[in-house]
């Protein structure tokens, strides 16, 4: 039987937390929840923390130095007892009950990927910025035509992946982009990614939206160094 942790890394999302933990919460295929504060400054880790009295299967961990979405994973690689992890940003984009069908996937897709992909389907999708809606699809184009793969959708948050990937993977990228090392090194044990389509509601950047262009930058840059380093 495949169950499934859910890790949350939050940066100063005392707006939005509760309410993306909550959703979380209603997605009964999730056994666990970890919630990992990369060193808030605001009222994030007092929420986190009341959110974790109310609900049992929530665990608060709570970095020293802010250091980027990639060691808020990295953090918790050791604490994950399921089989199947997903990852989930705390800024309201993304919609849990889009797991529901991600997680189905892995009865006949066990050691797969599973993608959610804002680009294919016809879910209602809320992109804000162009920019960032081309970028995205410029980069996932780059990535599949180097690794001979495609992938409609590389910087997505829901990666649904197996436990033992992603507990005995060494990753590097502190930052946004282990999005791309996460795939690039799948991709290097496993030629079975599977994207399912997904709703999404882009955020502004007064809302809080925090991935910049430069960001984008490092996906091609470590497109190529992943796509021949470990």
């Amino acid at each position: 039987m495949n169950t499934l942790t859910a890790i949350v890394p939050f940066f100063n999302e005392e707006k939005y937390l509760n309410d993306s933990v909550e959703n979380l919460l209603k997605i009964d295929v999730i056994t666990e929840i970890f919630l990992v504060d990369d060193c808030s400054t605001d009222k994030s880790n007092d929420i986190a923390k009341n959110i974790v009295k109310k609900n049992k299967k929530v665990k608060l961990f709570t970095k020293d130095i802010n250091d980027g979405k990639g060691s808020c994973l990295k953090e918790v690689s050791t604490e994950i007892m399921t089989t199947h992890v997903i990852i989930h940003d705390a800024d309201l984009e993304y919609f849990p009950d889009d797991i529901f069908e991600m997680f189905k996937k892995t009865l006949d897709y066990t050691d797969s990927l599973i993608l959610g992909s804002r680009f294919i389907g016809s879910k209602t999708r809320i992109n804000i910025y162009k920019r960032t809606y081309f970028a995205n699809k410029i980069m996932s184009l780059f990535f599949s035509l180097f690794n001979f793969y495609k992938i409609t959708d590389v910087a997505t948050c829901y990666k649904l992946m197996p436990a033992s990937f992603f507990t005995q993977t060494t990753f590097k990228e502190k930052g946004f982009s282990i999005e791309i090392e996460l795939l690039s090194k799948f991709l290097k044990i496993n030629r079975s990614i599977v994207e399912v389509p997904i709703r999404y509601r882009g955020r502004s950047y007064t809302e809080g939206k925090k991935i910049k262009a430069t960001d984008g930058f490092r996906y091609l840059i470590n497109t190529i160094k992943y796509r021949f380093t470990n």
